[in-house]
């Protein structure tokens, strides 16, 4: 800092000043001076301003560690000529062009989104094609609206609410900066045979009276395909029944949840003549109550 505060007086001094710049703060003794990195480069055409937008007390967040050596060492007149036109802050000293530090380009902004899949798709993964309406700024400050086509990989076991990253595919940075990325935000579309629970799905098996009251071996449909259950004898409707490991994937490798099968006893909407004579029978006969 005694070196600098000497640099900064002889600086007032033009012939000082040109023996300040070939030998630094030994100017008196011959010492050499180590200026900070990128010095030669950035100061080789002299101290003439361009006629910068930004004082260096506004610059100083743009270059960091040397802000407060430029400040101590020229004062405010020092930095009045650094100019961050066209989005990036550079030096244009006696006339030449920009050069020295340049701020690094801006990365867009994450942006997300929803997307709705099927539970098919949730459970075993697939690559699907969404479309994906977008929203940007045209140069004439309206609001440019169009529709790009994305590829989507949806992993096994994705459940809902959960986001799927698109890296790059966010919105685009100023100034040639990256784009940020997509987050979708996954919804299950409602399936007309399984309820979601978790990693669990339930769905409800529909049984005859008879099977029922004695016992039947049905068909159930899984995400896997059709299976065969066994109704157990005097089942009534409403008893759930597990079939372990057809229900989607967990985040343990390899495992997946359970479908559980409710039991709904359906009558048929309509009776023949003998069915009816069978069930008056059965009136007759049986002394069961359900409501004792």
């Amino acid at each position: 800092f005694k070196e600098l505060g000497e640099a900064y007086e002889v600086l007032k001094d033009p012939e000082k000043r040109k023996k300040y710049d070939d030998l630094g703060a030994g100017w008196r003794q011959g010492q050499s001076f180590t200026p900070p990195p990128g010095w030669e480069s950035a100061f080789a055409g002299g101290f003439g301003a361009r006629g910068g937008q930004r004082t260096h007390r506004q610059q100083s967040a743009d270059f960091g560690q040397f802000s407060d050596f430029f400040e101590m060492l020229f004062g405010d007149a020092g930095l009045s000529g650094f100019s961050d036109a066209g989005g990036g802050a550079g030096f244009d000293f006696g006339g030449g062009a920009a050069q020295g530090f340049q701020t690094r380009p801006q990365r867009g902004r994450s942006q997300e989104a929803e997307v709705t899949i099927s539970l098919e798709d949730a459970a075993f993964g697939a690559t699907r094609t969404i479309a994906l309406e977008t929203a940007e700024p045209a140069p004439n400050g309206s609001v440019k609206r169009s529709t790009k086509n994305l590829k989507v990989k949806i992993p096994p076991g994705t459940t809902e609410g959960s986001r799927i990253r698109l890296a790059g595919q966010g919105e685009k940075g100023p100034a040639g900066g990256a784009a940020g990325d997509l987050f979708l935000k996954v919804n299950l579309a409602k399936h007309p045979r399984f309820e979601v629970e978790g990693s669990n799905l339930r769905t409800k098996v529909p049984v005859a009276p008879w099977e029922a009251a004695l016992g039947a071996e049905v068909r159930v449909e899984t995400l896997d395909g059709a299976v065969n259950l066994k109704v157990p004898p005097r089942t009534s409707s409403g008893k759930t029944m597990r079939l372990r490991g057809k229900g989607l994937p967990t985040k343990e490798k390899g495992s997946r949840g359970d479908l559980y099968a409710e039991i709904r006893i359906v009558l048929p909407e309509k009776l023949t003549k003998e069915e009816r004579e069978l069930y008056e029978k059965l009136r007759e006969v049986s002394p069961f109550n359900p409501r004792k």
